[in-house]
């Protein structure tokens, strides 16, 4: 159900520093975003370079290391990991869950080694306990529809034949307790990639299982304007109407309209398959976006699908990406919870024949 008063809905106040973060970040946004549809690579490959970061094959002070590992050259695909110490992983000496992660940046924009996507999945990976694999995929609109989606799978494909994450030899993970996390148009593609492997790949699958996906304030959209996209319009950071449109116009295919499926998820055109994961969708409730993620996530209740809504008030669109805003940490821990009940339970011990 959509929220009926969202013009009412209290306007919150970041920190300081966070306010920053988000105008050069939409600064940024709207510096390399033409107006023809196409994205100024050249300036792109300059703020790319100055917000990137490199991994750290040292433990930071949460125990987290990260390397990168190449899945296909020739569409360069290639993937962060960020791997917790023993310590922070676990403390029953079972394999680490592993978290395929998909990044956000409206379908044509930043990589898994920009600043707050590494800040991210290092603080998943220590929050959660977990191996995270953050997958960079190919942009458009030089790649349109299906490119991501086609990425995303060949990435758990990739995982799936190597029997486990490549360089992590003094780890075990479970492969059979894989879940997917993205934010914005990384939470579209988690929800498309899970469908595409639980239809065509789970059944050939060798190790490799969805245990659960986290679409993280997922971009969704449609013709229609929803009543939250109207109301938050030019108040909410981050997300307004021209940048959502550019988007789409960049991803989808040519002449397509916003109600395509890609976009535009419905009970109509949902074709869910059956071994679908169980979802924990979040959504931050000052997020123009808000109305198309809870109805995202009343279609998968409609289809029979096991999915939790996760509502923080006041927040606005990737705000978990934040670790100054208190909400950032609270998630996290949510997102652990539900790891923790959708793992593959552990095989119980055979019992010692009595002498």
């Amino acid at each position: 159900m959509e929220a009926s008063n969202q013009g009412d809905a209290k306007r919150p106040t970041p920190p300081l520093s966070v306010r920053v973060q988000l105008a050069g970040l939409t600064i940024a946004i709207d510096a390399v975003e033409r107006s023809d549809g196409t994205v100024n690579r050249c300036l792109y490959g300059v703020i790319d370079r100055l917000l990137s970061a490199r991994p750290n094959p040292r433990p930071d002070k949460s125990g987290v290391r990260s390397y990168d590992i190449t899945m296909d050259a020739s569409r360069n695909i290639w993937a962060r990991v960020f791997a917790p110490s023993v310590a922070t992983a676990t403390t029953t000496g079972r394999p680490v869950p592993v978290v395929v992660y998909y990044h956000g940046g409206g379908f044509a924009l930043f990589s898994p080694a920009i600043g707050p996507f590494n800040g991210v999945c290092r603080r998943l990976s220590a929050a959660l306990g977990a191996v995270v694999v953050s997958v960079n995929y190919r942009l458009a609109p030089e790649h349109r529809f299906p490119a991501a989606y086609d990425d995303g799978v060949d990435a758990l494909r990739y995982l799936d034949d190597h029997g486990g994450v490549p360089g992590l030899d003094d780890k075990a993970v479970d492969l059979g307790s894989c879940f997917l996390a993205g934010e914005s148009a990384g939470g579209n593609i988690v929800h498309h990639v899970a469908n595409r492997r639980a239809a065509r790949w789970q059944a050939s699958a060798k190790t490799l299982r969805l245990a659960g996906i986290f679409p993280v304030q997922p971009y969704f959209g449609g013709v229609e304007r929803t009543e939250s996209e109207l109301a938050l319009e030019g108040v909410a950071p981050v997300v307004n109407l021209k940048r959502s449109d550019f988007s789409w116009t960049a991803f989808l295919p040519v002449g397509a309209t916003r109600d395509h499926p890609a976009a535009h998820v419905t009970d109509e055109n949902a074709d869910l398959a059956e071994e679908f994961p169980p979802a924990m969708v979040v959504v931050g409730g000052f997020d123009p976006l808000m109305d198309w993620q809870r109805r995202y996530a009343e279609v998968l209740r409609r289809k029979g699908k096991e999915v939790e809504v996760a509502e923080y008030p006041g927040m606005f669109h990737g705000f978990y990406g934040f670790p100054e805003v208190p909400e950032a940490a609270t998630v996290l821990q949510d997102m652990k919870a539900f790891v923790d009940r959708h793992r593959v339970p552990t095989a119980p011990k055979p019992k010692l024949a009595a002498a």
